[in-house]
């Protein structure tokens, strides 16, 4: 078995010493410390209050490339949504760490798969898709951070058409076309077309 490793960052001492103690005895993971931070697969951030200072740490650490975990003693709507708009794709309670649900989200964390408990996925799924009717959809614009015409021509581009093709399959005109292409790479620093389909698939924006 190829053992994950994991990285904890908690507020205090005590709560990061029982946390490493209780990974440690894990055969599934390898509890990595400070120097080794840039590698672990998985960051945990243990937090009992999420605070401004909680979402500053995750921001912080979402700039590597390993997945974030938040445990937390509670954790309501509003800091579940501002959570995952940080980058976490796995949330436990306090409260599940010794039923071993931590370890399953750190597994899933570690292969690319979200997991939040039940009761607030549900709440969550439900902001979101009104946060797409009542703001997003009447701008034009998608939860993937892309409007609507921009995976349209994206999806197009990655089939192999040119421009002209694309303006006529979505009745555009070829500036039209030229001039999204134009916006999105800019927007996303991105160098031609190749590295936008790219970009969009390994995100799956399109």
């Amino acid at each position: 078995m190829q053992r994950v490793p994991v990285f904890v960052q908690a507020t205090d001492p005590i709560t990061l010493l029982g946390m490493n103690s209780h990974l440690a005895g894990r055969p599934e993971i390898r509890v990595v410390g400070e120097a080794e931070r840039a590698s672990a697969a998985v960051i945990v951030v243990v937090a009992d209050t999420v605070t401004e200072e909680t979402f500053a740490t995750l921001r912080e650490l979402r700039r590597g490339t390993s997945r974030l975990v938040l445990v937390a003693a509670n954790l309501d709507d509003q800091q579940l949504t501002r959570a995952v708009e940080c980058g976490v794709v796995g949330v436990a309670r306090r409260t599940e760490v010794p039923t071993g649900r931590l370890v399953q989200v750190l597994l899933a964390a570690a292969k690319g798969e979200g997991s939040v408990p039940g009761d607030l996925l549900g709440r969550l799924l439900e902001q979101m898709g009104r946060l797409q009717r009542e703001v997003l959809h009447p701008r034009g614009l998608t939860l993937r951070g892309l409007t609507t015409r921009e995976v349209d021509v994206l999806r197009l581009v990655a089939e192999g058409l040119e421009t002209r093709e694309i303006a006529s399959k979505l009745s555009y005109s070829e500036r039209t076309v030229k001039n999204v292409l134009h916006e999105l790479t800019t927007r996303l620093q991105l160098r031609n077309r190749a590295h936008a389909v790219a970009y969009a698939l390994r995100h799956d924006l399109i």
